[in-house]
């Protein structure tokens, strides 16, 4: 429901973000349970993050049949993907016609902040506060902001000196930016950069690329969608789900082999080669089962793909700057069309900033440590996000005793499932930190979430419950379940934002689940099954007293 301003008002639940997360949950929570719920969004119409980033280049890496809902056959079969990786704005058009279809924005209150979300222990209810003036109370209250959407802008010596113009590929400005006869300096070559410095190229003056660290990146190999396979789909749907969500990462790779050791070299190069080839994740995830976990396997992964990195870019220098020395694929592997060509032009060039970091921003640039400095029109920073915990800090949560969130995850992040976290009761985070997030396929691992969510809301209304929140030594059972799958794997032996190894002074903790999605819904229904084992339940009294106890 819309919300009227500088008022109280009382609702079943409240979600925040109306991106993939906050448009099914608000569709189940008003049209399956029956409920009353409001959704506040920051940006003034759906989309979540394909909302904000529309840098020139920004797309999914994920197949676009694969990187839907699947909730809806009716929406399944009516809508028709132009691509085979859809670009930002068909996916924003294809967010926008789900809340068309379901008629969601009429409850949906846009160009709205949460500013603070507090927990009253004696009405079990949460109290949520707006930068419009809104205070709603509700009973459920649950997070849709995703976990890349809180951008980390490092704060650089002198920032806001500088006098041109300033962008960041996080909020790119929706009518677009103009290059043409422009010099431009972009900080970050991380996934967003990637994807940009290729189109921005095409039209800067001349581009200057300040590198920390190299990506692995890869061939996107996109084109436009074959109908006859668009078709074969569509009318096989259930299939191609069911195969999906069985697949590790939530997007099948048949191609897998067992070990790229027990292989020939030659034969080793032609299934690398066919991975290549193949473009998006293939080598990444669909090659080799032991790349992830042996080094001596992640070598030769690593050093094939450094080898094309040579072989597209003409100047050795800059070659090498451009190849990673970290074992390959325990960053997310980013996906490129043209971007290591484009080091190639005259009107690129590439800066080490890893050696002779940034010292400062000026008024007509930026000035590195050795004194180099650099004049710009245009400065573009594409520095990553504060994943997974910065978006949530963000809604001020305090909880049991004026606990905020950020204290209780003062170590890192505590949950049980990823999905909730002792002393907020009610509170849901559908991809939370600890859950499979980002490294499964997203709207499937987001619907799998929100019908938990419902699930649990259902159970409460039909047993006259009030509250909800995990076992404080649960938590500990899933931090170490989470970190012991990972250590079993080489993705922490690299500083990433996985870990938040990108964020000065964030605690280091890996907060993704890397079991699977099958694995991780066994864990989630088997909880269910078992009436919500490691959640504590009850009325007012019985809740009182299993905290205290």
């Amino acid at each position: 429901m819309t919300i009227n301003a500088n008022t109280v008002s009382h609702v079943d639940a409240v979600v925040v973000g109306a991106g993939f997360a906050g448009l099914y949950m608000l569709h189940t929570l008003r049209d399956k349970l029956d409920l009353e719920a409001a959704v506040f969004e920051a940006a003034d119409d759906v989309g979540g993050t394909w909302y904000w980033n529309r840098y020139p280049g920004a797309r999914c890496d994920i197949s676009s049949y694969h990187y839907s809902f699947s909730f809806s056959e009716e929406i399944q079969q009516e809508w028709s993907w132009s691509e085979k990786y859809a670009a930002q704005p068909e996916i924003l058009a294809y967010l926008g016609f789900v809340a068309d279809r379901l008629n969601l924005r009429q409850d949906i209150n846009f160009e709205t902040r949460v500013i603070s979300s507090d927990y009253d222990e004696a009405s079990q209810r949460w109290t949520i506060k707006t930068n419009k003036g809104h205070t709603v109370i509700c009973k459920y209250y649950i997070s849709g902001v995703g976990t890349l959407s809180y951008a980390a802008n490092p704060e650089f010596e002198g920032k806001d000196s500088f006098k041109g113009e300033v962008y960041s590929t996080s909020s790119w400005p929706h009518h677009g930016v103009d290059f043409t006869g422009k010099t431009v300096g972009i900080v970050g070559t991380g996934a967003s950069a990637i994807q940009a410095i290729p189109l921005i190229a095409q039209e800067a003056k001349h581009l200057t690329v300040f590198q920390r660290t190299p990506n692995y990146a890869t061939p996107l190999q996109n084109g436009p969608m074959d109908e006859q396979e668009a078709h074969a789909i569509k009318a096989n749907y259930g299939e191609f789900r069911r195969e999906a969500r069985a697949a590790l990462a939530g997007v099948p790779f048949p191609k897998m082999r067992e070990s790229i050791l027990k292989e020939s070299p030659e034969e080793v190069e032609k299934h690398l080669e066919s991975c290549w080839e193949e473009g998006g994740f293939s080598l990444w995830l669909g090659s080799y089962g032991d790349i992830l976990f042996d080094e001596k396997a992640n070598k030769v992964a690593a050093e094939f793909v450094r080898k094309k990195i040579r072989a597209r870019v003409k100047d050795p220098r800059t070659a090498d700057l451009l190849c990673p020395d970290y074992l390959y694929g325990t960053k997310r592997q980013p996906c490129e069309t043209n971007y290591f060509e484009t080091y190639n032009r005259d009107n690129v060039s590439l800066v080490d900033i890893k050696s002779n970091p940034i010292r400062r921003i000026t008024e007509r640039g930026l000035e590195l440590d050795n004194g180099d400095g650099y004049v710009f029109d245009c400065l573009i920073y594409s520095t990553g996000f504060d994943a997974f915990t910065g978006p949530l800090f963000n809604l001020n949560l305090k909880g049991r005793k004026g606990v905020s969130l950020r204290e209780h995850w003062s170590e890192g992040p505590r949950t049980n499932l990823g999905i909730m976290s002792h002393g907020f009761p009610n509170f849901f985070m559908i991809t939370g930190p600890q859950s499979p997030s980002v490294l499964f396929n997203m709207p499937l691992g987001i619907e799998q979430h929100v019908e938990w969510i419902a699930d649990v809301i259902r159970y409460m209304e039909d047993n006259g419950l009030e509250s909800i929140e995990p076992e404080k030594a649960k938590e500990d059972d899933w931090r170490e379940m989470v970190e012991g799958i990972a250590n079993s794997t080489l993705m922490p032996k690299t500083n990433t934002w996985y870990t938040g190894s990108n964020i000065p002074g964030k605690p280091r903790s890996f907060m993704v689940y890397l079991g699977g999605g099958a694995a991780y819904k066994q864990e989630c229904d088997e909880a269910a099954r078992n009436g919500y084992d490691g959640f504590i339940l009850g009325s007012a009294d019985v809740q009182r007293e299993a905290v205290a106890s």
